[in-house]
């Protein structure tokens, strides 16, 4: 009877044990089926149903209208992303300088304002195929131009610069002197203004501000100092990134990438990643 009594107490503990380990992996499976829920940059945003894009006042790619509407090249096209998800767009201003942190602490979505794939940026982003070709040009006073037609000139300049931008990296690596400033904009300002004596943007926002025609008819640009391509940038591991590789794709194919270059004389350009 003894033994019949522990045989039963055994296939009793057996049968618990077994559904412990049941739950315990059942358990096991939901947590990580959440965890790759929660790690869908796509599902995030499509929760919330807004894409919250970083960006500067940087013509042409993002700049308000007469309305106080963002408009330009990236702003057209992250809202016709926005709109290709079924969310709303959002922009938010942002300190260049800190774009990295903005998007880990998820005040941002991505930051997509004519931003260089360079090193720093592809290693601390995951970064969309470049989508348009620019330059780091030197901007100084139309009448001093024929001064600085080459590197060797620029080394008694001073210059402005956006603080963590394509044109900083630049500057430092040639050894100008200079000082780092909120925006590129503002890096025009102060040559503008005699506090600085030149300035290092893009050439794409060059070609929209300085020179006949624009708000800077005194100023023009001269030396390019390298080539370089731009991306937009998203959280590490996000899925957004190959979700805007496709988009760009179809609408590059479909002819409203180039349209809306066109519109803001922008030369758009489907690069694949190296």
């Amino acid at each position: 009877m003894k033994k019949l009594t522990a045989l039963i107490l055994s296939l009793l503990m057996a049968m618990s044990l077994a559904a412990c380990g049941g739950s315990s992996d059942n358990k096991q499976e939901s947590t990580t089926g959440a965890a790759a829920a929660e790690e869908s940059d796509m599902a995030y945003v499509k929760d919330k149903g807004t894409l919250v894009v970083g960006i500067t006042d940087f013509a042409p790619m993002d700049y308000k209208d007469d309305n106080g509407e963002w408009i330009g090249f990236d702003a057209d096209m992250a809202k016709a992303f926005a709109e290709s998800l079924g969310v709303d767009v959002e922009f938010v201003e942002i300190d260049w300088d800190n774009k990295a942190l903005e998007l880990e602490g998820k005040t941002i979505d991505c930051v997509w304002n004519g931003m260089t794939l360079t090193d720093e940026v592809t290693s601390a982003m995951d970064c969309s195929n470049a989508y348009c070709n620019n330059a780091q040009v030197v901007i100084v006073p139309a009448d001093k131009a024929d001064q600085y037609q080459d590197v060797n000139s620029l080394s008694d300049l001073t210059f402005a610069v956006e603080a963590g931008s394509a044109g900083e990296a630049e500057v430092k690596a040639l050894e100008l002197n200079y000082t780092p400033v909120k925006a590129q904009s503002d890096a025009l300002m102060e040559v503008a203004a005699g506090t600085s004596d030149a300035a290092v943007i893009d050439s794409l926002m060059a070609a929209a501000m300085v020179g006949e025609g624009t708000g800077y008819t005194d100023l023009t640009y001269t030396v390019g100092l390298n080539s370089e391509e731009y991306g937009v940038g998203f959280r590490k591991g996000s899925d957004l990134a190959a979700a805007l590789n496709d988009f760009f794709v179809a609408s590059y194919a479909d002819g409203t990438m180039q349209a809306c270059a066109e519109t803001y004389k922008v030369q758009a350009a489907l690069i694949e990643q190296k």
